[in-house]
């Protein structure tokens, strides 16, 4: 296994610390950050999430497409919406699903970027 390298002395540079300090989150900014990120650590949600950069769909087409039933789906959007990284709109007795904005497309871009480079 390989070791990560380590410095080997002990001082510290407080000029860097400085610099560094006023840029770092909050606590709770940090945690809702973390959060954010860790709904897409799923699968079944990034997969949505793309389905939904493409065209707005409601649950039955996305359960259709995914192959998972109308309740799994459901679940899932959910937990998208409390994090407002999907909207909806009503249509009679449909309800269509979207994403909510641009910065949501933005973030599954970066993410394709990295892992393709």
């Amino acid at each position: 296994m390989d070791r990560l390298p380590v410095c080997e002395c002990e001082s510290v540079h407080p000029d860097v610390l400085d610099a560094v300090a006023p840029q770092l989150l909050c606590g709770d900014e940090a945690i809702d950050l973390a959060a954010l990120f860790k709904l897409f650590g799923d699968g079944t949600r990034v997969r949505i999430l793309q389905a939904l950069r493409v065209h707005e769909l409601c649950v039955c087409d996305l359960a259709a497409l995914l192959s998972m039933t109308k309740s799994a789906i459901s679940h899932q959007l959910k937990a998208l919406r409390l994090s407002n990284l999907v909207k909806f709109r009503r249509e009679g007795q449909n309800v269509y699903y979207s994403l909510a904005d641009e910065h949501v497309e933005k973030i599954l871009d970066l993410g394709l970027d990295h892992l393709r480079e």
